[in-house]
């Protein structure tokens, strides 16, 4: 299964590499496009969740990394939730490390 990493820059300019054991976060973001917090959280809750169904159908089990990367985004889209017009820009799609 290809697995992906994105680079995401937050309202603080600060950037972050996530990771994804799934191409789908490539249906849902696209390269320096920016998303309104709680669109890019329900994008990307739907993109993690499909992943992990397709982890689960190949190997029996979730992707605990994926869920873990995604507990880790909320928290950070939770830090940036009072700032009126905050947005995450998606700055790129790689490799996974």
């Amino acid at each position: 299964m290809p697995a992906m990493t994105y680079t995401l820059r937050w309202p603080d300019a600060s950037e972050t590499t996530a990771y994804s054991p799934s191409l789908v976060i490539q249906d849902y973001f696209a390269p320096g496009q920016a998303y309104a917090l709680d669109d890019f959280l329900q994008k990307l809750r739907e993109a993690t969740g499909i992943a992990n169904d397709r982890v689960r159908a190949k190997f029996g089990f979730a992707c605990s990394r994926a869920s873990d990367q995604l507990a880790d985004i909320e928290a950070r889209v939770a830090r940036h939730a009072g700032q009126p017009g905050a947005q995450v820009q998606v700055l790129a799609f790689g490799p996974a490390d």
